[in-house]
């Protein structure tokens, strides 16, 4: 039996790939990775078994040092080296010292311990450039001049490195190219596809989703690398120094894959279109103005990666991977989707789905009055939102943005009203065979109850604001005076200057803001929690600055003498 090591075999292709490796039954595989101790997940009960046998052993790996490298591969012919994307921060330096240092140490430690084979984990996206598309690119295509991130920079150095140490010693190496992996515990596509199901926007698809893509399941890329150590090992000239893609070898609609995903999940298929074009200027908008603002990168952040997938095609030939390692796919990418889907566990809480287990109601969708007004502005059915929204856009436009005065515009409407009605009302029964729906004159009408409700409540109203100006009348409360005025003046200046933009913002923000606040109640509660107990303090401290009313000083000075007066 041969000794192999897999370096970041605690990660998502590592622990496929040990996995696999034990079950062939002629390995001994030693794990090694950055954590300190193996921490063993329940389900990990053959890992288990052979770690009790021997055929497996753990080591804690610091690849930033080569002599701690050294005791983890000394007497093994093979080293898988799996540089785990998801253990990555936003730091350069980790980044660099993970990637490129530590293939730099551990081909060093291969050459030193006379190991035969090198095989490197890196990713198809080495020769991506930015918002360019790729349909059937093959191993011919160099290496990328702008690189999508900072991470894929550093891996197309580490590749790079590893295939120029093929045949230095006694090594021989190879590298392998999976096209976005996806599996159990993947936290990159699939649990950001998840998070966008939950929260609501899996209903859009961005641009005609047309965009064909190649993925890959975790399980086919491990096979990928027993196949290549195979063929690496009959040290053939077209694998040793060579760099091979591995996909599902099914390439699919960016828009079928996302739909696929969301059906396994339970979670209702995307149904409305955004223009591709939109939302590319938006992503480069976002990314420009957190570069200027802040010292944050844009970089390695998943959902921008998503968005460019979604627009761009990103279709690889791996039949050099067939020819010469003699890779196929040992699960198919369904399979593999459902058992992705099924390792989420997912409670089908989300009210956009259209198989929700619970019938409880949101407390914003409570705070709305549980009505058509709540159904509306949390988008429970996106094409009477939608209506609705460009409704209101077309109502704001003609009032406010027309450049006529109000009263002309509301002439204008209702003449145009008018009209439509009266030529509704001339069409025949039936035109081409399909009958025209009479107006029922019911539809005209308020019902008394209506009316009368309508009545109450400006009564009501009324009757509040003239209870309120009693109060102020009396001039006995500072607090009352403040929690009048301030409102009062901040309307005033959204009356007098931008009475136009307040509106438009607030119908923009009607249509989002609500539906935002369902997905992160908690966390928008605790936050306005905070602000509100703050304000309170102020507010306090404020009302115990200020000078008592006048009212109640003569009102105090009148007591004193009416006592005067008695005692006298």
């Amino acid at each position: 039996m041969e000794t192999c090591v897999v370096f970041g075999g605690r990660g998502l292709i590592g622990k496929a790939l040990v996995d696999r490796l034990l079950g062939v039954g002629n390995w001994i595989v030693r794990i090694a990775d950055s954590f300190p101790t193996l921490q063993l997940e329940p389900h990990e009960s053959f890992l288990s078994h052979a770690l009790s046998s021997g055929r497996a052993s753990y080591f804690h790996v610091d690849l930033s040092h080569k002599s701690n490298i050294i005791p983890a591969i000394d007497g093994a012919s093979v080293v898988f080296y799996m540089d785990a994307r998801d253990s990555y921060a936003h730091d350069f330096y980790i980044c660099y010292t993970i990637i490129v240092q530590g293939a730099k140490n551990i081909i060093a430690a291969c050459q030193e311990c006379k190991v035969k084979r090198l095989l490197y984990n890196s990713s198809a996206d080495v020769v991506l450039n930015s918002w360019q598309d790729i349909d059937g690119g093959d191993e011919s295509l160099p290496y990328s001049g702008k690189f999508v991130n900072m991470v894929t920079d550093l891996k197309a150095q580490a590749e790079a490195l590893v295939l120029v140490a093929n045949d230095a010693d006694g090594l021989l190496t190879c590298a392998l190219r999976p096209s976005y992996v996806f599996g159990p515990g993947e936290n990159y596509v699939s649990s950001l596809l998840v998070d966008v199901a939950k929260s609501g926007w899996a209903k859009f698809i961005i641009g005609l989703g047309d965009t064909m893509s190649d993925f890959t399941y975790v399980e086919n890329v491990a096979h990928a690398h027993v196949c290549a150590d195979k063929a690496l090992s009959s040290r053939g000239s077209h694998v040793c120094g060579k760099a091979f893609f591995i996909t599902n070898l099914n390439p699919m609609k960016f828009r079928d894959f996302v739909s696929l995903v969301f059906q396994r999940l339970g979670y209702q298929r995307s149904v409305n279109k955004i223009p591709a074009r939109v939302i590319q200027y938006i992503t480069v908008i976002i990314k420009w103005t957190i570069s200027r603002i802040s010292n944050w990168s844009t970089e390695n952040v998943p959902v921008f990666d998503i968005i460019e997938l979604a627009l761009c095609h990103r279709r690889f030939n791996c039949s050099a991977a067939q020819k010469y390692i003699g890779y196929s796919p040992v699960v198919s990418l369904e399979e593999g989707v459902a058992v992705t889907a099924k390792s989420c566990h997912l409670a089908r809480e989300s009210s956009f789905s259209s198989y929700s287990d619970t019938d409880e109601e949101s407390k914003v969708h409570k705070l709305l009055g549980s009505g058509k007004v709540a159904e509306i502005l949390l988008w429970r059915d996106e094409q009477r939102t939608f209506t609705c929204f460009l409704l209101l856009v077309f109502i704001h436009y003609w009032f406010f943005l027309s450049g006529r005065s109000f009263l002309s515009s509301l002439a204008q409407l209702l003449l145009m009203i008018a009209a439509a009605l009266w030529g509704y009302s001339i069409l025949p029964p039936t035109i081409y065979g399909i009958a025209v729906p009479r107006i029922s004159w019911s539809f005209f009408e308020i019902s008394e109850v209506d009316m009368r409700n309508c009545f109450y409540n400006l009564a009501y109203m009324w009757n509040r604001m003239s209870h309120l100006a009693r109060l102020l009348a009396r001039g006995e409360d500072w607090s009352i005076f403040l929690k009048a005025a301030i409102p009062l003046y901040f309307l005033k200046l959204i009356i007098s200057d931008c009475l136009t933009f307040a509106i438009g913002i607030a119908l923009a923000l009607a249509f989002t803001s609500f539906l935002i606040y369902e997905q992160y109640e908690d966390e928008i509660d605790s936050t306005a929690n905070v602000i509100f107990s703050i304000s309170k303090g102020a507010f306090t401290l404020l009302l115990r600055s200020l000078p008592l009313p006048l009212a109640l000083l003569r009102s105090d000075s009148e007591i004193r003498s009416s006592r005067l007066k008695i005692k006298q």
